[in-house]
């Protein structure tokens, strides 16, 4: 059997971002939830996914935020937060990182609790990734 292209598997995703919605691969033979897309779970290797919304609550594990020196493509969008994010769903995913309202980064830390919050489809089109917030508990 031929695996499909990578473009197939990751579509349901994006499309979902597109919408404002957060949805994760979840294996329906051992009820594993899976990120990032692929053919098969990565722990029973069964071929049975589908698809489930996230929560879109979790843990902000590490972040960055770039002021300068941007890969190329990323010049204008400087400055930037990226985020490594566990999610309730015990997966983790890279996300951009909203500012705080004084367009900084500074009430941002690491275990700190955080939660889904859609980028405008225009801004997924260009850059399709989660964006998250600080949700204070």
């Amino acid at each position: 059997m031929t695996e499909p292209g990578m473009a197939a598997i990751t579509e349901p995703y994006y499309e979902a971002l597109g919408r404002g919605r957060l949805v994760l691969q979840h294996c329906k033979a051992c009820d594993q939830a899976v990120m990032y897309p692929r053919h098969r779970c990565p722990v029973c290797h069964e071929r049975d996914l589908g698809w489930i919304s996230a929560s879109g609550r979790g843990v902000l594990l590490s972040f960055a935020v770039q002021r300068f020196g941007a890969p190329s493509g990323f010049d204008a969008d400087t400055p930037y937060a990226l985020g490594v994010v566990r999610l309730a769903e015990d997966v983790q995913l890279l996300g951009r990182l909203w500012p705080d309202a004084d367009g900084e980064w500074n009430a941002y830390a690491c275990d700190a609790p955080v939660e889904f919050h859609p980028a405008a489809p225009e801004e997924v089109l260009r850059r399709p990734v989660a964006w998250f917030r600080l949700n204070p508990r």
